[in-house]
């Protein structure tokens, strides 16, 4: 088996932390409006990003291997 691709491994490791930020500020904008607090909210929208980033970084590192036994 061949070692992943750099180029595969940059791109993992910056868009699985943009997607969880994008996540998270998007969660915590909707969330905020329907909760008068924001203990609540922050924490709907951390758990969601964390889910989000480890989601994107299984896809990132199977779109990898994958792709790495395709070139």
């Amino acid at each position: 088996m061949k070692p992943i691709n750099p180029v595969f491994f940059i791109i993992w490791m910056i868009g699985s932390p943009v997607a969880a930020l994008c996540a998270f500020l998007i969660t915590y904008n909707e969330y905020s409006h329907h909760y008068s607090g924001r203990k609540k909210p922050l924490k709907i929208a951390i758990e969601t990003a964390v889910f989000t980033f480890i989601v994107f970084v299984i896809l990132g590192v199977m779109a990898g291997l994958l792709l790495n036994q395709c070139i």
